[in-house]
């Protein structure tokens, strides 16, 4: 009886293995495809880009003069544009996207939870055209009526700070380019800190809320180091989409290559706008490598911030890990 028994799962046991071979062999060639893919991108970066890499060196770093019938060419604008409105962006999302989820994981009624969550993360359908339009026609004229002019009037005068809130107050520029990443990826990272909030047991919440802990406490000392890991890849979910954000930005940012001030106020270009304004019109050779080339600063900028985002997601399991 016990050997027809063994008889009977032998095909089943190595039936198993086959199916067990064959999904790790299907998930090896998914993650090899992975690499191969980010490896070809780069290279192919690469090897476009390297007539200008060859020509200008890395003056094409530090140059701000952009010039095509010239065949000038320098990155220092669109990458200071990026820069600095994924900075702004960042500034201004991760503080909203906080409160956003804080509220709807420990302060909003039941009943209101699920609506303002389905609303919150419908604004991240919104196509980004939309948002460049709805920038250029709705928003920038009241950004420079109200939030320009204001900040021009009690920062400009400042010594150090100053020199970012002064010049004309057109609503286009930098500043409104990076007002207008911020409300698109504020979804992305207020859902994410939401869910995350939400994975925290509900044991530790109520063990503090026994020993008299407020719910901003609970929320500073419980709820925020149970959750760094989630609300930093979050975070850097955000910065990646802000990066990389074309059609929105090319709206509202003013495309002028021009870096004279430090204003923000000013009208500048960002990579993606500037690929999407001259890509379509480069001719062979040093143009369109330039442009190459600046999608290779992109591609490693990007990857720049989400290695360091990998080494501190690393770095604060390591420190939760009990010894």
């Amino acid at each position: 009886m016990a050997s027809q028994n063994l008889s009977k799962s032998l095909p089943r046991r190595s039936s198993n293995r086959v199916g067990d071979f064959a999904f790790t062999a299907a998930a090896r060639l998914a993650a090899w495809i992975i690499l191969f893919l980010f490896g070809g991108i780069f290279i192919l970066l690469l090897i476009e880009s390297w007539p200008i890499l060859r020509t200008c060196g890395a003056e094409f770093l530090w140059s701000h003069h952009w010039d095509p019938p010239s065949n000038s060419f320098g990155a220092l604008a669109p990458v200071y544009g990026t820069l600095i409105t994924a900075l702004i962006a960042l500034l201004c999302a991760v503080p909203m996207s906080f409160g956003i989820a804080f509220f709807l994981t420990e302060l909003s009624p039941i009943w209101l939870r699920r609506p303002l969550g389905a609303a919150i993360e419908l604004l991240a359908a919104i196509p980004s055209i939309v948002y460049g339009m709805w920038g250029l026609l709705v928003f920038a004229p009241i950004f420079a009526g109200h939030v320009q002019k204001p900040l021009r009037k009690f920062l400009g005068p400042l010594p150090l700070i100053g020199p970012l809130f002064q010049g004309p107050p057109v609503g286009i520029g930098l500043l409104c380019a990076g007002m207008i990443l911020a409300i698109m990826i504020m979804p992305y990272i207020a859902s994410v800190m939401r869910e995350v909030f939400q994975l925290t047991p509900v044991m530790l919440k109520e063990s503090a809320y026994g020993m008299g802990c407020t719910t901003w406490e609970v929320m500073r000392y419980v709820v925020l180091p149970y959750t760094q890991s989630g609300v930093i890849g979050g975070i850097t979910l955000g910065l990646g989409r802000a990066l990389g954000e074309t059609m929105a930005v090319t709206f509202v940012i003013g495309n002028s290559n021009a870096l004279n001030d430090l204003s923000l106020f000013s009208p500048g270009n960002s990579i993606t706008s500037l690929l999407a304004n001259e890509f379509s019109e480069a001719g062979p050779g040093l143009h369109s490598a330039a442009l190459m080339a600046l999608g290779l600063i992109l591609f490693l900028i990007t990857f720049a911030a989400l290695a360091l985002s990998k080494v501190m997601m690393l770095r604060v399991a390591r420190n939760n890990t009990p010894s």
